[in-house]
């Protein structure tokens, strides 16, 4: 990180309470930026910003509904008065949710009997669920985009990172929701990377593959720390045999922000997935 010099930039961190863009926000401070730390939850925000500012990093920590426009705005106001505006803009708010999610892998023709109350199929998913998923994904980084990247444009310089996932390159089964609003963010990166080209406003995304985090925690390990079934079947087709961790990330965010080694990359999808993507499963 001591090579990647962010002195005098801004970062604002959507989502920044989690466990993997709270360390995106650690590392981005790590380098010399200013962090503005957004979570739904102020209280999240706050114990990042101040870890940040214990090791002497500069950070705040704000509350902001990344579904919310105007609480953006607002938060892109404070950001500005106080760290000045925005150069990075990581979208790193998301998620899935049980309603947008089927039980089965496969649909059988007995799940379709109308005693099968317990098992979700595609038939059963919930509209509200599903939009709720593609909502927080999708519109969840297009709307802090409007709050933040204005200042960007009319400086003519920043960069915005996306995180998309291994779901928008084959979708996963079970989670039609949150695989569509991923295939939409890597779609919407590239949209806006051309979109934005003549303004100097670079766009790419990371997308990584199977990190444990709190979220997905319970579906992928035991409550003795073993593998569930979905969990062994996710690091047999991971060729590097492991789940990543919230470090593996680092390394690209670094790269994506640093104008002196990715100045010219832009609308791209970054997979960082111990080789996932790449496996045919033989």
């Amino acid at each position: 990180m001591a090579n990647v010099c962010l002195d005098g930039k801004v970062a604002v961190v959507t989502g920044g309470g989690g466990v993997l863009c709270s360390l995106m926000a650690k590392a981005l401070a790590s380098c010399g930026a200013k962090v503005a730390v957004l979570d739904r939850r102020e209280e999240s925000a706050q114990i990042v910003a101040d870890e940040i500012n214990a090791a002497g990093g500069t950070a705040i920590g704000l509350a902001a509904n990344v579904l919310d426009l105007a609480a953006l705005k607002q938060a892109e106001e404070k950001v500005r008065t106080t760290l000045g505006p925005c150069d990075i803009l990581i979208n790193g708010a998301g998620g899935n949710h049980p309603k947008g999610t089927t039980t089965k892998e496969y649909l059988f023709p007995e799940d379709l009997k109308e005693d099968m109350n317990e098992v979700v199929t595609f038939f059963d998913l919930d509209a509200e669920g599903v939009g709720f998923v593609f909502n927080l994904n999708f519109i969840g980084t297009l709307l802090p985009t409007q709050a933040f990247a204005r200042s960007m444009a009319e400086r003519q310089c920043g960069t915005i990172i996306n995180i998309s996932s291994m779901n928008a390159f084959t979708p996963l089964t079970k989670i039609p929701a949150y695989s569509g609003a991923k295939a939409a963010i890597s779609n919407f990166t590239q949209w806006l990377a051309v979109h934005f080209s003549k303004v100097n406003v670079r766009v790419n995304a990371i997308a990584p593959g199977f990190f444990l985090t709190n979220q997905n925690r319970a579906l992928l390990t035991n409550p003795d720390g073993s593998l569930t079934a979905r969990g062994n079947t996710i690091l047999s087709h991971t060729p590097m045999g492991r789940f990543g961790t919230p470090e593996d990330l680092i390394g690209a965010l670094l790269f994506l922000v640093d104008d002196n080694a990715s100045g010219f990359v832009d609308g791209v999808v970054l997979p960082v997935d111990g080789a996932f993507s790449a496996f045919a499963g033989v």
